[in-house]
């Protein structure tokens, strides 16, 4: 079992270990810290997830996000590609459907698809996450190879990568590869952690 593996298995059991009231009380003081951030407030196109398997719940995000009238939009796993997402409108009357993995998604509505390159922010779940802005995920590969045009460029651009985590989840060091996207910044119940390598 490599590294990164032996990370996610403990990490995801501590995060599996959270009650109820510790991640809904946790992921509240997350979303008080992203509603004041700047990365937030100058956000109109926001991707948002579902939470699942005790990821961070955005809901008062989500909540907030429409309260001010900001585009949402939910990843879709793209059908013609195993490892790409795509990004659809979530309105109040979008239907959804469950996705392989069980995870609620926009029907797939090729139309109104946006390129994540039209995106301003994407709040992303994770397993664990270090100060460098590496981020450790499911395993899949989905956000990197979604936001891979990201990873060459000498200077950030949109869309911001915004991790949401619990305290527990960083680690010192992740190993990483050239391919892995970086993050533009953590949100935990602490507060908003920028990356030592990442421009601010």
């Amino acid at each position: 079992m490599s590294i990164r593996d032996q990370l996610r298995k403990r990490l995801r059991a501590e995060r599996a270990a959270l009650s109820e009231d510790a991640r809904t009380r946790l992921s509240s003081q997350i979303a008080r810290h992203i509603i004041h951030s700047p990365l937030f407030n100058r956000a109109r196109r926001i991707a948002v997830y579902m939470p699942n398997r005790g990821e961070v719940d955005p809901g008062l995000v989500i909540a907030a996000a429409r309260a001010r009238h900001k585009q949402l939009y939910l990843p879709v796993l793209d059908p013609g590609h195993p490892h790409r997402l795509w990004f659809l409108p979530w309105e109040a009357r979008t239907r959804l459907q469950a996705n392989r993995f069980g995870i609620p998604e926009p029907v797939m509505t090729r139309g109104r698809r946006l390129s994540p390159r039209h995106l301003d922010l994407v709040l992303t779940p994770l397993v664990g996450f270090d100060r460098d802005g590496n981020r450790l995920g499911m395993g899949g590969g989905y956000y990197d190879t979604t936001f891979e045009f990201l990873a060459g460029r000498s200077h950030w651009h949109k869309p911001r990568l915004l991790g949401l985590a619990y305290g527990f989840q960083e680690v010192d060091a992740l190993p990483h590869e050239p391919w892995d996207v970086p993050l533009t910044a953590i949100v935990t119940e602490a507060g908003l952690i920028r990356p030592h390598t990442h421009p601010s």
